[in-house]
């Protein structure tokens, strides 16, 4: 067995399905800044932890790792232009966005299905990577929406329910 390269460790991770969020945070001149990420976990329920990672390389590293405070939001299967405006680091990400500030001074992005203001407790460097995790102050569950998923480097949407057994 040999060590992949990175392309083929991209090729095979990409068949790891995974929500899509964005994560918003003010820049230490207290403009907003925000990202698109499918890195997005729950941790812990008590205290109620989540995580999420950015690259080293994003042009928005240094305001995420220097934040006190984000939100992350949810987005629903209808997002998808909200998802690749925040993907791309050449455009004002908020001009013309309805959007208000949070809890924390945060920006907090308008309908979205989901939306958790955070405190930061802990960044783990991870290779070209830092792992965020923080503490979820604040559950805003706005609207039941099916999610926007991320597979095969493409946006897909929810199939069929499948009976999982569970009762």
């Amino acid at each position: 067995m040999s060590t992949p390269n990175p392309e083929q460790l991209r090729k095979a991770v990409a068949r790891y399905a995974t929500g899509v969020a964005i994560v918003t945070t003010t820049d230490a001149n207290g403009q907003p800044a925000g990202m698109t990420v499918n890195s997005f976990a729950s941790v812990s329920l008590e205290p109620a932890l989540v995580l999420w990672s950015v690259g080293e390389h994003a042009p928005e590293f240094a305001t995420f790792i220097a934040a006190s405070a984000t939100a992350i939001h949810v987005l629903g299967a209808s997002q998808v232009a909200l998802s690749n405006r925040f993907a791309n680091p050449t455009v004002d990400k908020f001009d013309g966005i309805d959007w208000r500030p949070g809890d924390q001074g945060t920006p907090l992005l308008a309908d979205c299905p989901v939306c958790l203001q955070c405190t930061a407790v802990q960044t783990i460097e991870a290779g070209d990577h830092r792992i965020l995790v923080a503490q979820v102050e604040s559950v805003d569950v706005r609207h039941d929406e099916a999610p926007l998923l991320f597979y095969a480097s493409g946006y897909r949407e929810i199939g069929a329910a499948l009976d999982s057994g569970w009762s």
